[in-house]
């Protein structure tokens, strides 16, 4: 496939996503809490399956980091005032308030870009990385709100429950994009050899996100897995 034509398919698909759930949370028919998570748990794997429409010249990653690179500078845009968008900041607040985006959602496009600079299809590390983030902070709210568990000591506001989410959404939502990179032929290994680093960069993510931080996961979270990847891959 031609570079462009991935890049604007690319385009298609990560707008399209934000746009379906900034709609039904303007629409109320999903929380706002709940659309942000979705959002934060869909648009990784989308756009890292993505990857696999380009077609191998050495400008490809740069083309696809603009994805994430101009959504975000939307997001900054959004969150500075200066675009009104009231949908997306219904979508991606919590309160409602522009300025939240300026925090999670504006470090979670930054952690794509660089991640898909640096990495790429290259190796697994950025891929594993990026997954971490999507399926592990992401499901991590969303488990720990529905059911009910005893809290972290260390970090009373995040809980059991929610920490075994980070380690299964991680490693489950790593595991599967990892399986359509080795059917597409894309790395030579075979699915087995990734279970042990997969596993140990889950435990190792799900720990760094149960420090008590607030909204830098998105951050510390993808820089542990990439740098366990860069040594376990």
């Amino acid at each position: 496939m031609n570079s462009f034509l991935a890049l604007f398919l690319t385009f298609a698909a990560a707008i399209a996503w934000l746009r379906i759930m900034d709609f039904a949370a303007h629409r109320g028919w999903i929380e706002s809490r709940l659309s942000r998570k979705i959002i934060h748990i869909g648009t990784g794997p989308i756009f890292v399956l993505c990857w696999l429409l380009f077609p191998g010249e050495w400008y490809d990653r740069y083309l696809a980091a603009l994805v994430p690179g101009l959504i975000t500078v939307q997001f900054a845009l959004i969150g500075l005032g200066i675009i009104k968008d009231d949908a997306s900041v219904k979508a991606m607040s919590r309160s409602g308030d522009p300025k939240e985006i300026l925090r999670g959602p504006l470090y979670y496009g930054i952690m794509f870009v660089l991640m898909t600079v640096i990495f790429w299809k290259d190796s697994p590390i950025g891929i594993v990385a990026l997954m971490m983030m999507c399926g592990g902070d992401g499901i991590a709210d969303v488990v720990g709100r529905n059911f009910k568990s005893p809290k972290l000591f260390h970090s009373p506001a995040k809980s059991v429950a929610g920490s075994l989410g980070v380690f299964l959404g991680g490693w489950i939502l790593s595991a599967f994009v990892l399986a359509m990179y080795l059917l597409a032929g894309v790395f030579p290994e075979t699915f087995a050899a990734y279970l042990l680093p997969l596993t140990v960069i889950a435990a190792i993510s799900t720990v760094i996100e149960s420090l008590p931080q607030r909204d830098v996961d998105n951050i510390t979270v993808t820089v542990a897995a990439a740098l366990l990847g860069w040594w376990l891959f």
